[in-house]
C-alpha cells in the first residue's frame, strides 16, 4: 500500500494540498495500510469459519474482494475528503461525497485496478500454498531441497478406523464428505502444534515435524488426542449425519530421512527412508495390539513428558512385518488426571 501512495502521488509535480511533507504521505499510507490488511484478514477469517470455505475457490476470491473494495471506497471517499476541505476549507458531508463522481475519479479507478491485480495475485498465491503448504511453497522456491539432503524428521500417521466398512455403508460421495468433515477439524490443532501436512492419503494423513520441534511439548502426541477431542466435541453433528463419530488409530516414528524436490511439471518434497516404511507397518500393530495410538522406542525415550499428561505404556518388542529384527513399541494414553 506504502508503494500504491507514493506512486500516486510521485506523479504530481508538488505534493498534494493536503500535505505539507512527505511525512503526511508516509501517515497516509500507514493507515491505508492498516486498513486494507485488516479488510484482508477479516476476510480471509470469514471465509474460514463459514460454509465459504466449501464452495468453488472463485467464490471465496469474490468474497475476500468485497472486503478490498470496501477498502478502495474508504480510500476514494477520504481522498476526496482531503481535496475537498484543502480546497474549500470547510468539512463536506457525506451525502455530498457519496455521488456518481467518486467512480469517474482517477484514484479511485486506480485503486481499483491496483485491488484486482492485488486480489488475483494473493488468491493464486493463497491457492498454491493450500495445495502444497506454505512452508513447502517456500522451500521450493529457495531452492532448498533442489539437491537431496539428510534431515532429522518425526513423522506422526493418523488412519480412520473402519474405513473400509464406513465406504461401503456411506458410498463414496458420502464417506468423502466425512473424511473432508473429519480433516477440517484437524487443520486447527495442526497449526497449534506446529506441524506440517506431508500428504493425505484417502483416509489417512501423515504430518511431520523437525524432530526436535515434534517433541517439544509432546506435540507429536498432542495433535492426535487433540482431534479426537474436536470428534467428540462435533459427536452430536457426525451422528445426525452419518450415523456415527469416526474414530481414528495412530502411529508415531522418526529419524533421519533424505529430503528432495521430486517431478518436473507437478512439484513436491518427499522423504526417502526406512523411517516411513516402519510408521506404516507400526500403525498397522493398532489394532492387533488394541491400541488407539503406538510409538516406537526411539521416540519414547526422547519424549519428556514433564507434566505427565500422558501415560507412556512398554508393549514390549514387536516384529513388525517386512523387518528382520523387532522393534521396541510403546502405547500412549492421557494420565487418568487427564
Amino acid at each position: 500500500m506504502a508503494s500504491f501512495v507514493f506512486f500516486r502521488y510521485s506523479q504530481l509535480p508538488e505534493l498534494p494540498l493536503w500535505a505539507k511533507s512527505n511525512a503526511d504521505l508516509v501517515t497516509l499510507a500507514i493507515f491505508l495500510g492498516t486498513v486494507f490488511g485488516s479488510l484482508h484478514w477479516i476476510s480471509n477469517l470469514l471465509a474460514d469459519i463459514s460454509n465459504i470455505s466449501r464452495l468453488p475457490y472463485l467464490f471465496s476470491v469474490v468474497f475476500k474482494g468485497a472486503f478490498l473494495f470496501l477498502g478502495a471506497l474508504t480510500l476514494a471517499l477520504m481522498t476526496q475528503f482531503l481535496d475537498m476541505w484543502a480546497t474549500e476549507h470547510q468539512m463536506v458531508t457525506l451525502r455530498n461525497m457519496l455521488n456518481s463522481e467518486i467512480i469517474k475519479n482517477t484514484s479511485f479507478q486506480a485503486v481499483v485496478v491496483y485491488l484486482v491485480i492485488v486480489r488475483v495475485g494473493l488468491a493464486f498465491i493463497e491457492q498454491v500454498a493450500l495445495l502444497v503448504g506454505p512452508r513447502v511453497l517456500v522451500n521450493i522456491g529457495l531452492g532448498k531441497y533442489h539437491r537431496p539432503r539428510y534431515e532429522e524428521r518425526l513423522f506422526l500417521f493418523i488412519d480412520m478406523v473402519s474405513s473400509t466398512a464406513h465406504a461401503e455403508t456411506l458410498g463414496d460421495v458420502k464417506f468423502s464428505r466425512l473424511i473432508q468433515d473429519s480433516f477440517s477439524l484437524l487443520a486447527e490443532t495442526v497449526n497449534k502444534n506446529d506441524a506440517e501436512i506431508y500428504r493425505y492419503m484417502g483416509d489417512a494423513v501423515l504430518i511431520h515435524w523437525p524432530l526436535k520441534e515434534g517433541l517439544k511439548r509432546e506435540r507429536c502426541l498432542n495433535i492426535y488426542f487433540e482431534f479426537c477431542e474436536q470428534l467428540n466435541w462435533q459427536r452430536a453433528y457426525f451422528e445426525k449425519k452419518y450415523g456415527f463419530v469416526p474414530k481414528f488409530k495412530a502411529a508415531i516414528h522418526g529419524g533421519q530421512v533424505v529430503a528432495a524436490v521430486v517431478g518436473v511439471h507437478k512439484q513436491e518434497i518427499s522423504y526417502f527412508s526406512d523411517v516411513v516404511n516402519t510408521l506404516a507397518r507400526l500403525q498397522d500393530q493398532c489394532n492387533p495390539l488394541g491400541q488407539r495410538i503406538l510409538l516406537s522406542g526411539d521416540v519414547a525415550c526422547k519424549l519428556k513428558n514433564k507434566y505427565k499428561k500422558y501415560q507412556i505404556t512398554p508393549l514390549g518388542p514387536i516384529q513388525l512385518k517386512g523387518k528382520q529384527y523387532p522393534i521396541d513399541v510403546f502405547a500412549a494414553a492421557l494420565s487418568a488426571k487427564d
